[in-house]
């Protein structure tokens, strides 16, 4: 039903919009991980629940955790740069 290769860039625009609205940085990746749960268990084509969550909490982190990474790879190089 939803073209899962869209879902972890997806949940990295929505927790950047709620940063850029007032959702504190530090509460992204928790943001990240329930909105993961979310798509999860509404749309994915999984047969069961527990299957459904599951994926999303892997969606969520890996979202929070791409962030993470490019962002600390950015940080690095512009540290080299000095």
């Amino acid at each position: 039903m939803f073209n899962e290769a869209i879902i972890i860039p997806v949940i990295m625009a929505v927790i950047e919009i709620l940063k850029g609205v007032g959702l504190p940085k530090r509460f992204g990746a928790l943001a990240a991980l329930i909105l993961g749960i979310v798509i999860g268990i509404f749309f994915l084509d999984q047969p069961q629940i527990k299957l459904k969550i599951f994926q999303g909490i892997i969606y969520g982190l890996s979202a929070s955790g791409l962030y993470s990474g490019a962002k600390n790879a950015i940080e690095e190089v512009r540290m080299r740069r000095k």
